[in-house]
Formats: C-alpha cells, structure tokens, sequence
C-alpha cells in the first residue's frame, strides 16, 4: 500500500503516525510500500519520523504533477497552501491503483481537526 500524507507544518511525528497507522488498520493492510506527499511537506519532520518508524521510504511529487491526479475530495485549502487540490489522496493515487481508505483527518487539541491528512491507495 501506499500511504499519501499531508501535514501542516511543526505537526508532531506522533499525530503524523498515530493517522498514518488509523488508516491502515482502516484498510486491513500492514504492507507499507511507502508514504507520499507533496514535494513542499517532503522536509516537514513528523512526516520523516513517520516513514523513519515505518520503514519505508517517503516519496515526493512536485504540486503539478499531483493536481493531475484525480481525487474523490479536492480541497481549496490545499490548493492555496502548496499548490495542488490534494496531498494525501494525490500522492497515495500518484502510482495508479485503488483508493481503499479516502483522505482522514486527525483529531486536533479539543476534538477539532488536527494537522495531518492520511489516505491508503493499493497501487496499479
């Protein structure tokens, strides 16, 4: 699987992993090929410490090649912030492949939305 990851920047690696392990469980797989995201948060440290605790390699796309990909739920935030209607969906589709788990949030401080979005592809 791959996981696509957004984040908004300083999001701690423990929120980042904590989502990023949610979805998986959401979508039965325990087979991590990689987490994805967009070029702009391929520096951000929860995202690293993520793959870092995984395993797996972090992949990045520039926002261009991302805003091609077709995604179930666009976002005008996203756009705004980085350049592309989708980091988490985008990059988990980047390769091709099935959607199995659609863009999560985290739980913020207070029971808001958090900082980090997660989506599961199977790639094609």
């Amino acid at each position: 699987m791959v996981v696509g990851v957004g984040a908004r920047s300083g999001a701690p690696a423990d929120e980042v992993l904590g989502l990023v392990r949610a979805v998986l469980a959401e979508a039965g797989a325990t087979d991590v090929l990689a987490l994805a995201t967009v070029d702009a948060k391929g520096r951000e440290p929860g995202i690293v410490a993520a793959a870092e605790a995984l395993g797996v390699p972090l992949e990045t796309y520039d926002a261009e090649r991302l805003a091609a990909v077709p995604v179930p739920h666009p976002s005008e935030r996203a756009r705004d912030a980085v350049g592309t209607p989708s980091v988490a969906e985008a990059a988990a589709l980047v390769r091709g492949g099935e959607l199995l788990v659609p863009k999560r949030t985290s739980a913020g401080a207070g029971g808001g939305p958090g900082r980090v979005t997660c989506a599961v592809a199977r790639p094609g």
